[in-house]
C-alpha cells in the first residue's frame, strides 16, 4: 500500500490528535500534514513543491469555513485536482449538497466512538492508498 501525504485541515486539537493516535495504532505510514484552518492551508499549498495526495477537510472552521475554503481549491488549476474528503460532524443535507456540488471525493460523517471512528479512517485511508492519484 502506498504512503499517502496527508493534508489534514481541522481547528479542533483533540480532532488532529484523534487522527495521528488512529493512524500510528493502525501502522499506517501515511504523513499528515497539520493546517489549524483554511487560510494556514492555503499557505502550505501555495509552496506546490510538495502537494498532498489527498486532503481531509473540517467544514466547521474559524476564517474560512469549508465550504468556502473547497471554493478556493476548486478555483485553482494545479488544486483543484486533489481529492479532498470532508471529515465533519455535520449530517446538514444542505453542507452534503454544496460540498458535492463544489466537487468533493467523499463525505464522511465522524463517528462519536473512538472504535467507529478507527473503522471509517482505516477503510478511507486504504481505499485512497490503493487509487491512482495525480501527482503534481
Amino acid at each position: 500500500m502506498k504512503t499517502l501525504n496527508i493534508l489534514l485541515i481541522e481547528d479542533d486539537m483533540i480532532e488532529v490528535m484523534k487522527l495521528n493516535r488512529t493512524i500510528s495504532s493502525l501502522k499506517l505510514n501515511h504523513k499528515i500534514i497539520e493546517a489549524n484552518n483554511g487560510e494556514d492551508a492555503l499557505k502550505i499549498l501555495e509552496q506546490k513543491d510538495v502537494l498532498p495526495d489527498i486532503i481531509l477537510l473540517d467544514l466547521n472552521m474559524p476564517k474560512i469555513n469549508g465550504i468556502e475554503f473547497l471554493g478556493i481549491l476548486k478555483n485553482d488549476d494545479t488544486l483543484k485536482y486533489i481529492p479532498t474528503i470532508i471529515l465533519t460532524t455535520s449530517n446538514n443535507q444542505k453542507d452534503l449538497l454544496e460540498c458535492y456540488k463544489i466537487g468533493v471525493a467523499g463525505y464522511v460523517l465522524k463517528p462519536l466512538k473512538y472504535e467507529d471512528y478507527v473503522a471509517k479512517i482505516e477503510k478511507l485511508l486504504a481505499y485512497w492508498s490503493i487509487n491512482e492519484l495525480i501527482k503534481a
